[in-house]
């Protein structure tokens, strides 16, 4: 490797890699809070089987799961403005993640909400809990465990996914890396630099995940031996 090639990817590493925690992370994270709640309701909607609301909810996410992303981003940031509905290129990136990972994180929800008992559902109801109490006492903390690997999984892709916001103008971290190829001429190098910058942050998620794994296990076999110590006693 040249001096050259060397001091470019040692400079530029900094300035890939700051980007990348202050627009690529927060975006992530909006995203997927965005996500999060249209896919929870979704979820809901069908479980619930709210004849007009469920019809909406299996149109959302055929549309959301069977169009490509680059084209909902394009969709929200290039074509919305003709009909005067206008987004900054960071919002529309949140909008159009959020739409997306809501049809998919939506189908993740579903499945677990419906792996409870359904006799548990019924006691429930039965002693007085209406169904906003019954889901969020009795359905939602025991459906949570089981979605938690599979949305911790939809995180982790995201991190890879908002480099294409780069397509509509956000300065993220494969953003900067672009600008720095062209001005350096080493593509290669710098792309491969970006490529490890994702692989870090994605190792660091990797490793939060395994540790939150474990305590959620830990917390649900604690709670099961104070509720099997209360039913002894």
């Amino acid at each position: 490797m040249s001096e050259r090639l060397t001091h470019i990817l040692i400079t530029s590493f900094w300035q890939i890699f700051i980007p990348g925690l202050k627009i690529t992370v927060p975006l992530t994270l909006c995203s997927f809070a965005v996500g999060f709640v249209i896919a929870l309701f979704l979820a809901i909607v069908q479980v619930a089987k709210i004849k007009v609301l469920n019809q909406f909810a299996k149109i959302y996410i055929w549309i959301f799961r069977g169009t490509p992303l680059l084209v909902q981003l394009f969709i929200i940031f290039f074509g919305l403005p003709k009909f005067g509905i206008l987004f900054d290129a960071f919002p529309a990136a949140v909008l159009a993640f959020g739409l997306n990972l809501g049809a998919y994180n939506a189908e993740v929800l579903r499945s677990a909400i419906q792996s409870v008992p359904k006799g548990q559902t019924e006691a429930a109801l039965m002693c007085g809990l209406n169904y906003p109490q019954l889901m969020c006492r009795i359905i939602l903390p025991q459906a949570f465990p089981v979605a938690f690997p599979p949305l911790f999984n939809s995180l982790i892709g995201l991190v890879k996914d908002t480099s294409l916001a780069s397509s509509i103008t956000v300065i993220e971290l494969f953003t900067v890396a672009q600008q720095i190829a062209a001005r350096t001429f080493e593509p290669f190098a710098l792309y491969c630099e970006a490529a490890v910058i994702y692989l870090i942050i994605c190792t660091v998620l990797t490793g939060l995940q395994a540790y939150l794994e474990k305590r959620l296990v830990w917390k649900t076999k604690h709670k099961h031996l104070n509720n099997d110590g209360e039913k002894t006693a």
